[in-house]
């Protein structure tokens, strides 16, 4: 097995094909898999057979993957959509079969291949757990500049909020915070993690007078789990386990909904952010934005996220080992 990255291409006509030759500032070992057509004029690259076979000091990494056009930036081509989808299929199967630790993906575009190859999942993280065998997963933002770490992890994910209440059963709730205590202590290499979980309603219910859920289902479930050893602070305000003296007091923060994760991750650590998914037999990373149509071929992409992605994947990847 090799130490090597596996970076997935992502959205051939984003900002992806940018970010791979950016990404060698990282100091990670790492390769590219895509189609060499869909780089930067001029990039100086290296193909590959497999992912351990030595390349040229300076030279980009390439596991080639022939895609069924051309890119052109910011106009995505449905006849690419389908490779698109093999290329995460094919890193996942090589890190399956023991050629590689981990693997950071680059941004695709949902819309893009649903239209083009009717991908059914509705994002990276789903269709990265059915590929492990439906294995369960939770979504972790984790920021990379900023003391003490911004580690945030929704409970819900891409749903509209109004359907968060109804959504966020003790199941869900209960498996977002058993992935997350085990992904800290394997990944992370925390051995006593400390998490927080954000209550639900504005001061988190204020005992009830603005909402119920704090005491009908967060309080018994966390009281239950507290029982067996683990240190769980909560429910508590979301308006404040963001500043840093409160961020000090916990390892990473279960939210209820999605924009109560996101929202101070994105405020703290924009650029430094990395999206994880905690819960699959293999690392994997990504940076914690799009494809950027409206920038992609200006040169303009910003390649912090992606070489924050690809440490952070190649840490976890050496905490696992």
């Amino acid at each position: 097995m090799t130490d090597r990255i596996l970076l997935t291409c992502g959205e051939p006509a984003g900002i992806g094909p940018e970010l791979a030759p950016l990404a060698l500032e990282s100091g990670v070992d790492f390769v590219w898999i895509g189609d060499p057509r869909h780089l930067p004029e001029g990039t100086a690259y290296h193909e590959v057979v497999a992912p351990s076979d030595p390349v040229p000091e300076g030279r980009l990494p390439v596991l080639p993957h022939d895609f069924a056009a051309p890119a052109t930036p910011g106009r995505p081509d449905p006849a690419n959509a389908p490779d698109v989808i093999e290329v995460i299929a094919r890193a996942v199967d090589l890190i399956m079969r023991g050629e590689s630790r981990a693997m950071t993906t680059l941004p695709i575009s949902k819309q893009a291949l649903k239209e083009g190859a009717g991908f059914g999942f509705p994002g990276h993280t789903e269709y990265l757990a059915d590929l492990a065998g439906g294995v369960p997963v939770a979504m972790m933002l984790a920021s990379t500049t900023v003391t003490p770490p911004c580690r945030v992890v929704p409970a819900t994910i891409h749903i509209p909020l109004s359907q968060v209440p109804d959504a966020l059963t003790d199941r869900v709730l209960e498996q977002a915070i058993r992935i997350t205590h085990a992904a800290l202590i394997r990944d992370f290499g925390i051995a006593a993690p400390r998490i927080a979980v954000a209550g639900l309603n504005p001061h988190a219910g204020e005992g009830g007078t603005i909402g119920h859920e704090e005491i009908r289902r967060f309080r018994p479930l966390l009281d239950r789990l507290r029982a067996e050893g683990m240190q769980i602070a909560g429910p508590l305000p979301a308006d404040t386990m963001f500043h840093p003296p409160a961020r000090s007091r916990y390892d990473a923060a279960i939210c209820a909904y999605h924009d109560q994760a996101l929202i101070p991750i994105k405020t703290l650590d924009f650029a430094g952010g990395v999206n994880v998914t905690l819960g699959l037999p293999f690392i994997r990373t990504s940076p914690d934005h799009g494809t950027a149509f409206d920038i992609a071929g200006q040169g303009r992409a910003d390649p912090a996220s992606t070489i924050a992605a690809l440490r952070m994947a190649r840490d976890m990847a050496a905490n696992r080992a």
